[in-house]
């Protein structure tokens, strides 16, 4: 299976912006499925970790309160071409994704 997660790192002047794309239904809870006019259960990402080369520098915690697809963006330094970043995510039905890749 394909990772939910697209990722694009840049790295000048030993500082790494990562940009992140992750497919999710991100579902509150609260919507109504016009269909059925039942609530569509939640389903949204719980915590958000990331390595820079097994070490964790970055993890959030989210809430249903972030939108279908979210995108994540953040910076960090002391990082080199050729080092490893792992970003993995855990949602709410227990399902959980990650992606490893080489700055």
């Amino acid at each position: 299976m394909a990772s939910t997660i697209r990722l694009k790192s840049k790295t000048r002047n030993n500082i790494t912006t990562v940009r992140a794309i992750i497919r999710h239904p991100m579902e509150t809870g609260f919507r109504i499925d016009i269909e059925t006019g039942e609530r569509v259960p939640q389903h949204y990402i719980k915590k958000i970790l990331v390595k820079h080369n097994a070490e964790v520098i970055f993890s959030c915690d989210w809430s249903r309160a972030v939108s279908k697809n979210p995108y994540l963006s953040f910076m960090f330094k002391n990082s080199n071409i050729g080092d490893k970043i792992e970003i993995s995510w855990f949602d709410s039905k227990d399902n959980t994704d990650s992606l490893e890749t080489v700055i």
